[in-house]
């Protein structure tokens, strides 16, 4: 099979989720009568409200005989243990930017690991018809931000696109008459290489990402480097403290649309989603049960921020939740960490609380929000900064 992974970066409100609406769309993921909500990667009610992406999700497209996998990447700081492990898994960004604002903060985190991951990225020049649009200007600044960042002479010879993601438009030139995302399509087929055909090698495929369900249990997604999946097969797993375990796949997975599809076999370079293997974490190789050979293991960045987690003992204890407790809360963190891999959790010593770490304030924030609305009732302390030590 024929695969590449893609990823879109841009700045909050700059259009990424639109567009990339616009290429499932354009791209063969829904029926033809098949009624279709705006936002549709952003399942998360958060997401939806506050117009941002929290948690990385994939979707597929196809063209001309090529599966095009999307990875839809978080572009705030405090979600970076998503961001740089995501990046692993594609061949190209997307960096996606309004041709009115011009690169803004979040633009650049992202970029810059991007960058430093040797990723030869696509701009498009988004929302050229704002009456404030100035896609000359911006072009400039975005190229300006490239040498900033100390992109490589192959990264600053970046193809450009101009694009109105919300009409599903995009153009070689602001001038061009055309009046879908065909330019865009026939970019990334010439633009990025298609990944090798390794499949009869030792398997390797990374963690990049888990999910969780009730009947499966943990789902590891990752991209496979080498081999290919079989369900059912003995495999090895290459685990961060250098031991390797045997494990069976019980459950294989691959994307098709936004759906996640069963499947007997996922092909070298797509990505994958398997089940059977309890402990999996992220970063860790699934390997080849006879002759497992690890990948470089995932860094991810340590939290910043922290807060202690209490049970409510106000007077107004137990008034608006329904999950009160110090077992229901403990149980609730557990959960997200099966999945947030960015965040820690401490018991407190001689205490009924817990000290959770994470990125940043709205990391923490978003963990808080979703409690609150699952029935959780507890108090918190005030954020307090980690500082790290330096090792002399």
């Amino acid at each position: 099979m024929k695969v590449i992974n893609i990823a879109i970066i841009a700045h909050v409100d700059h259009g990424k989720t639109t567009l990339t609406d616009a290429l499932l769309r354009q791209g063969g993921a829904f029926r033809a009568n098949e009624e279709v909500r705006e936002l549709v990667m952003d399942s998360n009610p958060l997401e939806r409200e506050r117009g941002i992406t929290i948690f990385s999700k994939n979707c597929s497209i196809h063209h001309n005989g090529v599966k095009i996998n999307i990875v839809d990447t978080p572009g705030h700081a405090d979600f970076s243990s998503e961001v740089e492990r995501i990046l692993k898994m594609v061949d190209c960004v997307l960096l996606l930017v309004d041709a009115q604002e011009g690169p803004m903060p979040q633009t650049k985190f992202v970029l810059q690991k991007s960058l430093a991951l040797g990723i030869r990225p696509i701009v498009l020049i988004n929302k050229i018809d704002k009456s404030g649009s100035r896609p000359d200007e911006v072009l400039n600044m975005i190229f300006d931000l490239f040498v900033t960042l100390k992109a490589t002479d192959a990264q600053l010879d970046f193809p450009v696109l101009y694009t109105i993601g919300r009409q599903g438009i995009a153009k070689n030139s602001p001038e061009d008459d055309s009046k879908d995302l065909t330019p865009l399509f026939d970019l990334l087929i010439k633009h990025i290489p298609l990944y090798p055909e390794k499949d009869d090698e030792p398997l390797q495929m990374q963690v990049a990402n888990l999910a969780y369900d009730s009947y499966v249990g943990r789902i590891a997604i990752g991209r496979v480097f080498r081999g290919k999946l079989e369900q059912g097969k003995n495999i090895a797993l290459c685990k961060r403290d250098g031991t390797i375990e045997k494990y069976k796949i019980t459950k294989l997975f691959c994307f098709e649309g936004l759906k996640q599809v069963e499947t007997a076999t996922v092909e070298c370079g797509d990505l994958a989603a398997l089940a059977g293997i309890p402990e999996i974490t992220i970063g860790e190789t699934v390997a080849d049960a006879e002759k497992p050979e690890a990948l470089e293991i995932l860094t991810i960045d340590e939290p910043t921020l922290k807060m202690n987690f209490f049970v409510n003992d106000s007077p107004f204890a137990g008034l608006e939740g329904k999950f009160v407790t110090t077992r229901n809360i403990r149980e609730r963190l557990d959960r997200e960490l099966q999945t947030n891999v960015g965040m820690k959790v401490d018991q407190i010593p001689n205490s009924d609380g817990y000290t959770v770490s994470g990125r940043g304030e709205l990391h923490l924030s978003i963990l808080l929000e979703n409690m609150r609305r699952e029935g959780f009732e507890l108090q918190l302390s005030r954020p307090q900064v980690i500082y790290r030590e330096e090792k002399g």
